[in-house]
């Protein structure tokens, strides 16, 4: 197993979500639908939750299943949203080998929505790095 993949947590069961192509495409729109459908990654600093920094929770766009806490947000200057730790059991990941290098992709446990990559660059304690397409994450407020 991939060091990266053994850092992730293990998923706990999640009642599943299942749409048609045309459903996903209606509650999502295009460029978020290509990103969390297709796996498209979207232009690096293009989005606005870049510059959110209030308390609050990061939940899937394609679904609503919290991700991320904010306290686990950091600034990776990559131009993504990027996050030290995933809460419990909202990850599935496989390995990505689209470019030279392998990466460890993740994906919502419930709809199965491409959200990024995760890095082991990233600070401590865990050391990780989940570098998050801002369409695919939408931000609850506490």
């Amino acid at each position: 197993m991939n060091p990266q993949e053994e850092k992730v947590e293990k998923i706990e069961k999640v009642e599943k979500v299942e749409k048609s192509d045309a459903e996903w495409l209606a509650r999502l729109g295009h460029a978020a639908y290509r990103v969390l459908r297709h796996e498209d990654t979207e232009r690096p600093y293009s989005s606005p939750l870049n510059g959110e920094h209030r308390p609050g929770t990061y939940v899937c766009a394609g679904c609503g299943q919290a991700l991320f806490r904010s306290d686990a947000k950091f600034d990776a200057g990559c131009g993504w949203p990027s996050f030290s730790k995933a809460l419990p059991g909202t990850f599935e990941t496989k390995v990505d080998h689209l470019l030279l290098v392998p990466r460890v992709e993740y994906h919502c446990t419930r709809c199965g929505g491409h959200h990024g990559h995760v890095f082991q660059d990233g600070p401590e304690p865990t050391g990780l790095r989940y570098c998050n397409n801002g369409l695919a994450l939408a931000f609850v407020p506490d």
